[in-house]
């Protein structure tokens, strides 16, 4: 008897399989047809509000709506603090959270597309400050801001862990950040290459005075179990890359080309 029903226990399975494969991406978000996106809006150029005040804009907002529409899904941007950003997804308040650095303990709680961009570590300045960095060490002594429970942060806390001593601000918003950098309240923002170049640019007060190897990969976190959604989402970025949408966003807000050194994930 326990012979007989063997193979057709297996067809039940592989149709069970083959189902949740070829599930309707419309089927797997917390509201059918909607992805929910948790940003944290104010961190330009990869989500901030346009000069009208109400148009929301940036790299990874494009990049999201491009990904809805291979999806086939409608997109409601959720704004949030960026330090209860992946708390949002453990609380299910939203599908995907975007901008997130893939890091070890982070893989341990959530899930992660493949990487999407990837950045590196930066000071910078006001031009004319006199201030030299020609290693990160170079900061001792210094005011340094940054924006808190990022990368940023994470990047000083091992500087002052190998005995350099500064003094630390940490702010909500990067935003915050530069400002005080303008009002020369701090020497120096600790912040990712992609920032940084958005506020440093030629005709601006700010300066890169030292930036490190590009050794941070950036995703899109999901809900520790959500493989499904995962995977359409890599499917998704997989042909924007290929079409070469993801190097036309990347041209139009950083004017450069930051995307294709992380296309080898998708071949």
């Amino acid at each position: 008897m326990k012979t007989k029903l063997l193979p057709l226990t297996l067809v039940l399975l592989l149709a069970m399989l083959a189902s949740c494969v070829k599930q309707n991406p419309r089927e797997l978000t917390l509201t059918q047809g909607v992805l929910a996106v948790g940003v944290e809006i104010g961190y330009p150029p990869m989500e901030y509000y346009d000069t009208d005040g109400t148009t929301l804009v940036g790299f990874d907002i494009e990049m999201t709506l491009a990904i809805a529409e291979k999806l086939g899904l409608q997109v409601n941007f959720i704004d949030t603090t960026w330090d209860g950003i992946l708390a949002g997804l453990d609380a299910a308040r939203y599908d995907i959270a975007l901008n997130i650095t893939i890091l070890p303990e982070r893989e341990k709680r959530f899930n992660f597309t493949k990487p999407y961009i990837d950045s590196s570590m930066t000071i910078v300045t006001r031009k004319g400050s006199g201030i030299e960095i020609e290693r990160p060490q170079d900061i001792a002594g210094l005011r340094v801001a940054y924006q808190g429970d990022t990368t940023a942060q994470y990047f000083t806390d091992r500087l002052r862990e190998q005995g350099i001593n500064f003094t630390s601000f940490a702010y909500d918003k990067i935003t915050n950040c530069f400002n005080d950098l303008r009002l020369g309240r701090v020497n120096l923002v600790v912040v990712d290459n992609i920032v940084a170049y958005h506020y440093a640019t030629e005709d601006s007060i700010f300066e890169v005075t030292w930036q490190g190897a590009s050794d941070e990969y950036i995703a899109i976190g999901l809900k520790k179990g959500n493989d499904t959604l995962t995977e359409a989402i890599n499917a998704a970025l997989k042909e924007l890359f290929e079409d070469g949408t993801m190097l036309r966003i990347s041209e139009k807000y950083f004017n450069r080309d930051l995307v294709s050194s992380v296309k080898r994930f998708y071949q």
